[in-house]
């Protein structure tokens, strides 16, 4: 059987599909899995094994369609499911399987502050679409593969950073969804241990900002690196501080440590680490804690909050409570409460 599989961005969403390709593959034996995304997002996808062919978008839709329809697939997957995603399946005319965006529920949620929302992760969301071919959730989490060629070397990095280091990722797409330049200062300056800070060129000159105060325990490689060599930066972190973005979800997709610091997003849109069942029973298991892999800063009870599924630029309300208020006495107990216990 031939599937099709859409996802055209961005670099979390693709990463929290991973699942739902690792699970067809090696659920259905029959299975020939094909990806359709952007091209800008190529690099997430491309070394992925579960994966045994990948079809870019560029900047013609009916040049790629054209392209679909030479290899005849069986079903498609839409797990973007929009207007792109429609003319797609329009144009193939082969039976497909949708997502369901929620986008009433999360409209009830952001404007009326009504939850109707279920208390489902997004994979879990994702993978319903494959229920009809008896595929589950095998409980492995997330996936993301490194090609050899973009891993980092050690001489890439300072030598005071060899030992381990925290990753902490400044960057998100959008201003709502940042951790305050000023309290990001506070933390670097607080924590005595090694510091990179990840994001891309766009955040390279808040990272000079942070650095400055100590550019020896800190280390800005916002912009420096690809997003595969950014992630192998992750991969090799003590522990990951994040805001809600894609970084998040490659660490969870490589078991790291995560706090993530919440914004105008709220972890009930269904988007907050996922490592799988699996993973999550093992740790608890063999921890002398019930700490889990993950920990979640957010304020709760603010009124205006959450104000958008995705985010603004800069706080609507002009205050940025949801930001501001986070403790950074509790952010900084957290910080040491999992370098303790993820000791290398």
């Amino acid at each position: 059987m031939k599937f099709l599989i859409i996802r055209f961005s961005s670099i979390g969403d693709i990463v929290l599909t991973t699942p739902v390709v690792r699970c067809l593959k090696k659920q259905i034996a029959t299975a020939e899995v094909h990806y359709l995304t952007k091209e800008s997002f190529k690099s997430i996808i491309v070394s992925n094994p579960f994966i045994d062919k990948v079809h870019l978008l560029k900047d013609n839709l009916d040049e790629i369609i054209a392209e679909l329809k030479n290899h005849d697939f069986d079903y498609v997957i839409d797990l973007h499911h929009n207007l792109r995603t429609w003319k797609v399946k329009r144009a193939l005319r082969k039976k497909s399987f949708s997502f369901n965006k929620l986008n009433i529920e999360k409209w009830l949620l952001t404007a009326l502050k009504i939850n109707k929302l279920p208390s489902a992760h997004i994979v879990d969301r994702y993978l319903d679409t494959l229920k009809s071919f008896g595929v589950k959730n095998d409980g492995a989490g997330l996936d993301y593969f490194i090609p050899k060629n973009e891993a980092v070397k050690e001489s890439d990095i300072p030598a005071s950073h060899h030992a381990g280091y925290i990753g902490i990722v400044i960057g998100a797409a959008y201003g709502t969804k940042k951790f305050p330049l000023h309290k990001l200062k506070e933390l670097c300056a607080s924590v005595v241990h090694p510091v990179i800070l990840l994001g891309g060129p766009e955040d390279m000159e808040d990272g000079k900002k942070i650095a400055a105060s100590d550019e020896v325990k800190i280390y800005n490689a916002c912009g420096k690196f690809s997003l595969n060599e950014s992630a192998d930066l992750v991969r090799r972190a003590k522990l990951i501080v994040t805001n809600d973005t894609g970084l998040m979800h490659i660490a969870a997709a490589f078991k790291r440590p995560v706090i993530s610091l919440w914004g105008n997003t709220i972890p009930e849109f269904g988007m907050y680490p996922y490592y799988g069942e699996h993973y999550i029973h093992a740790t608890v298991q063999n921890r002398d804690t019930d700490k889990l892999p993950y920990d979640v800063m957010e304020v709760k009870g603010l009124s205006c909050r959450p104000c958008s599924k995705i985010g603004y630029q800069k706080c609507p309300k002009g205050h940025f409570k949801c930001m501001e208020l986070i403790s950074m006495h509790e952010l900084e107990k957290k910080v040491y409460e999992y370098i303790s216990i993820n000791k290398q």
